[in-house]
């Protein structure tokens, strides 16, 4: 008779639970990025029925235009970035006083009728610098945030947290945001 020696063997059947509870360590502990970007809404889509497109006085836009290097123009006049916000909230607050505080040579004549008909046009190479876009966004953002902080200040005497949803709304009413962009090849 021959003596087959078995050798030992090694019980696998916890294997698949300790992977599992591997698996599930990993899922629960792992932080997962938040994707970031520009908070906006989209306007809705114009019904078929409707004219869609808007006449505007041209003093009522302000032209921003970034060219392939990232160099920021307001209405075809050079503009360093540091200045950009200032220009904004003054373009889009000044009720037609062509007397304005930010005016570069022939811009006095571009003010805006008044706060509700302003806008903002943005142009971009589309070989300009990613982050001259978002900056640009950055300091449109902060231009209407100043002005509904000074609204919300001189009118209902609250800053914008202490607002109620209706006297919010009233603030935003007040100062529209309006923007339009577009990329240029």
């Amino acid at each position: 008779m021959k003596n087959f020696r078995s050798s030992p063997e090694v019980n696998a059947g916890s294997m698949a639970d300790i992977a599992f509870l591997l698996l599930i360590f990993f899922l629960v502990s792992t932080t997962i990025p938040k994707d970031s970007g520009i908070a906006r809404i989209l306007p809705k889509p114009c019904p078929p029925d409707m004219p869609c497109n808007i006449e505007m006085n041209e003093r009522n836009i302000l032209q921003i235009a970034v060219n392939e290097t990232g160099e920021l123009f307001v209405n075809k006049e050079l503009l360093a970035l540091e200045n950009l916000q200032d220009l904004i909230v003054s373009f889009i607050d000044n009720n037609g006083d062509k007397s304005c505080s930010y005016c570069l040579g022939e811009q006095d004549l571009k003010a805006s009728d008044n706060p509700n008909v302003a806008a903002i046009s943005i142009d971009v190479k589309a070989t300009a610098p990613y982050k001259h876009f978002i900056t640009i966004q950055d300091e449109i953002t902060k231009s209407y945030e100043v002005l509904r902080i000074r609204y919300a200040k001189n009118t209902f005497n609250k800053t914008p947290d202490e607002l109620s949803e209706s006297e919010m709304k009233q603030v935003r009413d007040a100062y529209p945001f309006r923007i339009s962009e577009a990329t240029i090849q």
